[in-house]
């Protein structure tokens, strides 16, 4: 199972037990305004993308952890890797991503997590350059990727949506932790 722990975070595969509380991240409107269409997400829709998520680890070797805060236990949202299908102009690129519960933001939880993220595509995983896709006006994801030294490469738009979208890129050859 993989798992990386950081200072405060564990990042790690999922389980039954963590639809629960992703589903409770998924249905806030504030967490979600800024995902696809800004649609909310129930548990069945949540437990759907879980799937999803777990096919993508056994099928590319890589995907979306569960994050958790290691002192209490409590699932606070995903980071990781995955293929970007819904925006085929950015392929064969992988894309870095994160979703954290509302009363999460602002403590550096996903920038750890990010950093966590980067650390496991280039030393685990080998890749080579990761994209980061947002929408414009994401303020505070667009502060992580400020963080995370990845570079404003392009705008584009949404294929399905037709919102503006920034694509970020890193080039990990030149990453250091």
């Amino acid at each position: 199972m993989t798992e990386i722990r950081t200072p405060r975070l564990l990042l790690r595969r999922w389980t039954d037990d963590d639809l629960a509380p992703m589903a409770e991240i998924n249905s806030d409107p504030q967490v979600m305004r800024w995902v696809g269409d800004g649609s909310v997400r129930d548990l069945d829709e949540t437990a759907e993308a879980v799937e999803r998520w777990e096919e993508e680890w056994d099928e590319e070797g890589f995907g979306l952890f569960a994050v958790e805060l290691l002192a209490s236990g409590e699932l606070i949202g995903f980071a990781g890797l995955s293929v970007p299908e819904y925006l085929p102009e950015v392929l064969p690129d992988v894309e870095i991503s994160w979703r954290l519960g509302a009363q999460f933001w602002g403590q550096g939880y996903a920038s750890e997590a990010a950093h966590a993220v980067l650390e496991f595509a280039l030393q685990d995983r080998g890749l080579e350059r990761l994209v980061a896709v947002n929408r414009l006006g994401d303020d505070r994801s667009e502060n992580v990727l400020r963080k995370l030294d990845m570079v404003l490469d392009r705008e584009t738009k949404h294929p399905e949506y037709g919102f503006a979208l920034n694509i970020h890129t890193i080039d990990l050859s030149e990453y250091e932790a």
